[in-house]
């Protein structure tokens, strides 16, 4: 079939027809690299190297595997699956036939991914084949290895779907978060957000056909989908694809493919600048490496820079409602703003502003608001929680932060994580980032729990670095010579790993409801 042909008998039909605004598709930009760098590699997943002309053909025969699966415009397909080619192929033939796509993070028990699949109201449920008795709530399809490789392995002889039309406002893809005493929201983003969000990316972090990205975080996240993500298939450049994270796979995959960009949860970064067998591998090609999820200590960013001589570590600050990647630093003022997440990108504004939503002066710690045309509208069949979500057009992050003087955004903490111990406010980052200065810590979160006296107290989880220890007297020593006595931490338990979200987040909800059991 003529790929080519069809594509512009689809634009001449939009611009012949009743409805003339753009066609916007996910699937439109592969088919134009395909035309113009045929033979250019796309994608590399498991040793095959897959080009763009591929890749269209592949896009095509899978939207019309799920056409005859019953998918149509606006049905929501959902996926529960591991890294993988098809995974991709799954993003954008979703799109191409003008549904909806639906990642579902794969550690979800059975209940949690039938509630969302439920709540989406998904036509059809991807499921890779070791994920498959987690699987409930719709129409079911195992993926084996095979077709992880490529979901044409199902498609047969099925011919390929035409592009549908969508346009700016149109739903492209839902993303569940985490709840906390809540059921998880379905957070939509649009077309719109996509886009936005891409030529931001591009202009703040130099995208083009160059790119050659590592993906070794979750593929059903914002992190590794979206920063920059699929955004580098827009500029015809190149995706390496890991199935799961191991640090001397990511080590290895960086030095054989000559990779320069990858976007990598502080965990990651930390098993990797770790691994005992660094040095076998050549990663002068790395460019630059997102981080965030946390306030990243300096040590972290010291240590990165001695290892990734030829990288910079961009410290960021994004939400799945905004797409990822609001806020990006600066290069080269990575050490003079320790502790900041850099500036707004080019069409986000943000403002910090108070319980009422008055608009607080610089330095001032408040709630973390923005605005921009890349931030979601609201969340899916939820009004009320839409509601509360916006002051105006100002989404709430519920994270707490102040901006300096020049813009810079500061993390202080999420409002939920603020510790108050005898009526006073405890950014538990701020102890974080003393704790981080003692040698013996590898990782650390500090939390608030009950306390009959204070109403809460300080408490660090800390996860040791190899063959160190620590006693709460040295603890101790250590804070108070540089904090208030209140906000020295009252108890030291030590971990051999800590909880973390697929961003690298600390999940410290889940800390507090363990040590408070065990009290």
């Amino acid at each position: 079939m003529n790929y080519e042909s069809e594509f512009i008998d689809e634009e001449t039909r939009l611009a012949t027809g009743p409805n003339t605004r753009t066609m916007i598709n996910l699937s439109s930009f592969i088919a134009f690299h395909a035309r113009r760098t045929p033979d250019r590699s796309a994608l590399k997943y498991r040793g095959e190297e897959i080009s763009y002309a591929t890749f269209d053909a592949r896009i095509r025969q899978v939207a019309g595997w799920l056409a005859a699966q019953g998918i149509g415009a606006g049905d929501v397909v959902a996926v529960l699956m591991k890294n993988s080619s098809a995974f991709l192929e799954l993003v954008f033939a979703t799109s191409h036939l003008g549904a909806v796509f639906l990642p579902i993070n794969f550690r979800l028990s059975r209940d949690e991914v039938g509630y969302i699949v439920g709540n989406a109201g998904a036509r059809l449920l991807i499921v890779d084949e070791e994920l498959a008795s987690n699987a409930a709530g719709a129409t079911i399809v195992v993926l084996d290895e095979a077709a992880q490789q490529s979901v044409t392995r199902l498609a047969g002889d099925t011919p390929p779907a035409p592009m549908h039309v969508r346009q700016p406002p149109d739903l492209m893809r839902l993303m569940y978060t985490s709840g906390t005493t809540d059921r998880p929201k379905g957070v939509m983003l649009t077309y719109d957000n996509f886009y936005w969000k891409s030529a931001d990316q591009t202009i703040a972090l130099g995208l083009s056909a160059d790119r050659r990205l590592l993906v070794v975080g979750p593929l059903y996240h914002v992190g590794a989908l979206d920063l920059p993500g699929i955004a580098v298939l827009w500029h015809g450049g190149f995706i390496a694809i890991q199935r799961n994270f191991e640090p001397e796979t990511a080590l290895a995959a960086i030095a054989e493919d000559k990779l320069n960009a990858a976007w990598f949860a502080p965990v990651m970064t930390t098993a990797m600048l770790t691994c005992s067998t660094r040095d076998r591998y050549d990663v002068s090609s790395l460019k630059w490496a997102i981080g965030g999820g946390e306030k990243t200590p300096e040590v972290r960013i010291r240590a990165f820079s001695d290892y990734f001589r030829n990288a910079r570590y961009i410290d960021a600050y994004g939400l799945t409602e905004t797409v990822g990647g609001d806020t990006f630093m600066d290069a080269g003022r990575e050490i003079e703003k320790i502790g900041s997440t850099g500036r707004a990108i080019a069409h986000v504004e943000i403002e910090i502003r108070d319980e009422a939503g008055k608009t607080l002066p610089p330095n001032v710690n408040g709630e973390i608001c923005l605005r921009g045309p890349k931030i979601t509208h609201g969340y899916w069949k939820d009004p009320a929680k839409t509601a509360s979500a916006f002051f105006g057009d100002w989404f709430r992050s519920g994270d707490v932060g102040y901006l300096d003087d020049e813009g810079f955004l500061y993390l202080t903490d999420r409002k939920k994580d603020m510790i108050i111990s005898g009526g006073e406010n405890i950014a538990s980052s701020e102890v974080e980032r003393v704790i981080y200065e003692l040698p013996e810590v590898r990782e650390v979160a500090v939390i608030g729990l009950r306390d009959a006296r204070w109403g809460e107290r300080p408490v660090a989880i800390v996860v040791l670095a190899e063959g160190a220890s620590l006693e709460l007297p040295a603890l101790t020593e250590h804070c108070r010579a540089r904090l208030a006595s209140f906000k020295v931490p009252k108890e030291l338990v030590i971990r051999d790993s800590l909880p973390r979200n697929p961003s690298g987040k600390i999940l410290k909800r889940v800390l507090r409801a363990e040590l408070e059991t065990s009290e």
